[in-house]
């Protein structure tokens, strides 16, 4: 089977490659550099030319709400012009779970247009929503510091493993195309502050976790269970504490 990856070169995309290519699958990882753009439009064509299933890991390089909005507007459109005149067989994007819950982000609103205009094309479509990577928790940890203070909220948290979320990525794209929404998740759920506090424990940083009941997640308002699934999802395999001891010393 022939695999185009949009945003084959990213932190999942490159791992998703790695894997379809390892199961002995063609696998084009598609980038601006190779000359496949899904703005512009330019080599879309020739790059679903043959394409069995092509995988949408694209995302944007800035969170601003209308050109996070335009990028993601632009693109599915384009890609899913590319596919229709290839029928494809097979579109799967990677989403974020509870996007329909946050629309007041802008980043979530434009997520929730990508899904829209894929589900609405007439191709085999799988959308998986993805809770928060493991590799996002410092990011986190850092947005919220003040000075030697950490604030944040007790919301329900379920972070997932990068590897993981390729791993299950590369498994539904060998699968028929399930028309629907598939929600994927880490193993562990508890309290969005409690990561962070056993993140900083990991790397030996002194910095101290003060919890709240804001349900504030990045400066914006959202419902307590938002950011996890609400009813069955497909679990990762790694822990957080076993991400922690594999990597906390790279942060």
């Amino acid at each position: 089977m022939k695999f185009l990856i949009i945003g084959g070169t990213g932190l999942i995309g490159s791992k998703v490659s790695q894997e379809l290519q390892n199961a002995g699958h063609t696998v084009l990882a598609a980038s601006t550099s190779s000359g496949i753009n899904a703005i512009t439009g330019e080599g879309l064509d020739a790059a679903f030319d043959g394409t069995d299933v092509v995988l949408d890991l694209i995302n944007s390089a800035t969170f601003e709400d209308e050109p996070v909005m335009d990028f993601f507007r632009t693109a599915s459109a384009n890609l899913v012009r590319a596919g229709k005149k290839a029928d494809i067989g097979h579109y799967i994007v990677l989403s974020i779970v509870g996007n329909d819950l946050m629309q007041n982000i802008g980043y979530m609103k434009a997520k929730k247009v990508q899904e829209d205009t894929v589900k609405l094309s007439g191709i085999p479509y799988t959308i998986v929503r993805s809770t928060q990577f493991h590799e996002f928790v410092p990011t986190l940890t850092s947005i919220a510091t003040q000075g030697t203070v950490v604030h944040l909220s007790t919301l329900d948290f379920q972070p997932i493993a990068a590897a993981d979320v390729a791993s299950l990525i590369a498994r539904f794209a060998l699968e028929e195309p399930a028309n629907t929404i598939i929600d994927i998740a880490g193993p562990d759920r508890k309290g969005m502050d409690l990561f962070a506090d056993d993140y900083l424990k990991a790397v030996n940083d002194q910095r101290t976790v003060i919890a709240n009941n804001d349900r504030v997640y990045i400066a914006a308002p959202v419902p307590q269970s938002a950011l996890v699934p609400a009813g069955e999802a497909y679990t990762g395999k790694t822990s957080f504490s076993q991400w922690l001891d594999s990597n906390a010393a790279k942060n």
